[in-house]
């Protein structure tokens, strides 16, 4: 099986490109951009494209919102007229206002805001004009290296002694970018045997927590780890941010379809983070000028 993937830089194309090297039955072809021609198919031939997602649009650049929206139009006219099966991933975040309940994948997102609208509207021409399309939702992706690594950023921010600042009250699902590569490759290697399970998905780590709690934890796994190494470091603080006084905002993803359809478990967040955060620390050993003072007492 033969993927093209856009825009290399991308955490999720990093973690498709490390699970791709671990298999013998798929080549990625990976390219620099968020652009794609159908003269580009014609000399790829993939069997499927990937567009990675667009990390938090709410807070992002309204001008980046709309570029990432326009290329994924045309990446979708190209795919039309090359018939390419086109899987775009998609944040949470157009979910805007959230749920009470666990979301399901026939609830289309209708937020208030205008760049996560024209998001929307791009998965209503995908669903409407390419009958052989992923759109799969996720929650927020977190990795260590690569554009959008989330738990890389927080880690940078921590060791340099800087605070950070999450919400308490936005309840959500932390995905890992090397896990969702792997169901992926997965769903796709299924689709490529015939499978035609083509629609809509979910997919996220498990248990819910807020921001808040997500960023706690990652600072005191990473205290754990540093103290054991024998690393004196002061890391930064976490203060918790409250903007829905009434209620939490919950945007919590229902994965079970990806599950009966296509077999793909969802991975605890808590393992992935503690497995990224070893090989953090292993990379360090790689760095020595990374090393913070050693503790001598």
């Amino acid at each position: 099986m033969k993927l093209l993937i856009l825009d290399a830089g991308h955490c999720l194309s990093l973690a498709l490109a490390r699970e791709a090297n671990r298999r013998s039955d798929v080549e990625l072809i990976i390219e620099p951009r968020l652009a794609l021609t159908p003269e580009r198919l014609d000399e790829v031939r993939p069997d499927a494209l990937v567009i990675p997602p667009l990390s938090r649009p709410l807070t992002a650049d309204p001008a980046s919102v709309t570029a990432h929206a326009e290329a994924v139009m045309a990446c979708m006219a190209a795919c039309r007229s090359r018939d390419v099966p086109l899987t775009w991933c998609v944040s949470d975040q157009l979910y805007e206002d959230g749920f009470e309940s666990p979301i399901d994948e026939h609830v289309i997102p209708e937020p208030r805001d205008e760049g996560l609208r024209r998001l929307v509207a791009a998965g209503d021409r995908i669903r409407a004009e390419l009958p052989r399309h992923l759109i799969v939702r996720l929650g927020p992706l977190f990795a260590l290296e690569g554009g959008h690594a989330w738990l890389g950023e927080l880690l940078d921010t921590l060791v340099a002694g800087d605070d950070l600042r999450a919400e308490s009250d936005v309840i959500f699902c932390p995905t890992s970018a090397d896990a969702v590569a792997m169901a992926l490759i997965g769903m796709l290697q299924q689709q490529h045997c015939g499978a035609e399970a083509w629609g809509s998905y979910h997919l996220a780590g498990t248990e819910p927590v807020s921001a808040y709690t997500f960023v706690s934890m990652v600072r005191t796994q990473l205290a754990t780890r540093l103290e054991g190494r024998g690393e004196t470091v002061a890391l930064g603080g976490v203060k918790a941010l409250s903007h829905h006084h009434d209620q939490p905002l919950r945007r919590v993803l229902n994965c079970r379809r990806v599950l009966n359809v296509f077999g793909v478990h969802q991975k605890p967040w808590r393992l992935e983070v503690g497995r990224m955060l070893d090989a953090w620390c292993l990379a360090r050993d790689d760095d020595p000028a990374a090393s913070k003072e050693v503790d001598q007492a």
